[in-house]
């Protein structure tokens, strides 16, 4: 079968459940994946050929978008920070919005990977850059790291760092240590629940996390292919108790991060007051709230007070 008959299947057969122009990605994401093409094949070769053998991974990637499976979760993987991740129904797929977390501390401590911060724009920041230089180890905590997403992109940026990993979920902590391993990075991964433990026995210059923080009554807001494929748990908290784990990721931050430590947060957008007062109650300094490249109140950062 020709080539461009199959990108016109496609889109007869998804044109109704997706934009045009994410089928199309699909198609070239699939055909990269399966076949090795390049997205301008089609461009370079109108006519050109597969056999039946290479059609069939292609129709099968098709019925699974049928039914709204990831194209993520059908390839086995995705980027983040131009690294490679796997990802599958254990862990969340990594957003653009938490490459702008991870992105607001590397403009906090390094301009780019491994280039030092030159004039940071004030002097607690600058406090903090100089600590990358000191003879005592430099420490991140992730807590919640599902595909290890924030954890390896750290530890790449940040490799004189020890890099730590929590996560409640031995299915994601596996997930996670692939994509340590892949990317080749050090990372200690630990098994725990963030709601239960007080102290890993280490204070920190960095925790970050980006914990579950959509209500169930914003349920209907998400879409069917991430209700229906990603992990719950990793996403949803009830209406009553909204901030559960901001609640006690603030106060184990306070307990556990260094003098002038940072904390660093994905937030839901619609609960930004409500969590900076979180904050604010544990006597954090230097609180700010961020907009993500959608206009949404979506980061949160803080620095440990040294009362």
């Amino acid at each position: 079968m020709l080539l461009k008959e199959i990108r016109t299947i496609f889109h007869k057969e998804l044109d109704a459940l997706y934009p045009k122009e994410e089928v199309d990605s699909f198609f070239y994401m699939l055909l990269e994946h399966y076949l090795g093409l390049e997205r301008f094949v089609l461009a370079m070769e109108p006519k050109k050929l597969v056999s039946k053998e290479e059609e069939q991974p292609l129709f099968e990637g098709l019925s699974e978008l049928k039914l709204e499976r990831p194209i993520q979760h059908i390839i086995g993987k995705t980027h983040f920070f131009d690294m490679e991740f796997k990802v599958n129904k254990n862990v969340l797929i990594p957003r653009p919005e938490t490459e702008e977390l991870v992105q607001w501390i590397l403009m906090d401590y390094i301009r780019g990977p491994h280039e030092p911060v030159k004039g940071p724009q004030n002097a607690q920041a600058k406090k903090r850059t100089n600590n990358l230089g000191s003879t005592d180890t430099f420490t991140i905590l992730d807590i919640g790291t599902g595909s290890g997403c924030i954890a390896v992109a750290l530890a790449k940026n940040f490799p004189q760092a020890k890099v730590i990993a929590l996560d409640v979920s031995i299915e994601a902590l596996a997930v996670a240590k692939l994509n340590a391993l892949s990317n080749n990075v050090e990372i200690e991964f630990v098994h725990a629940d963030i709601l239960k433990i007080k102290s890993l026995g280490k204070k920190f210059d960095i925790i970050i996390s980006n914990p579950p923080y959509v209500r169930e009554l914003e349920k209907e807001n998400i879409h069917r292919n991430v209700k229906k494929y990603e992990p719950g748990s990793a996403l949803f908290v009830s209406d009553d108790n909204s901030l559960v784990f901001y609640e006690h990721i603030s106060k184990y931050a306070a307990d556990n991060l260094k003098n002038d430590g940072a904390l660093y947060l994905e937030i839901n957008q619609y609960l930004g007051k409500e969590t900076c007062q979180l904050l604010k109650d544990q006597n954090f300094l230097e609180i700010e709230l961020r907009k993500d490249m959608f206009g949404n109140d979506r980061m949160l950062k803080g620095v440990k007070s040294k009362i």
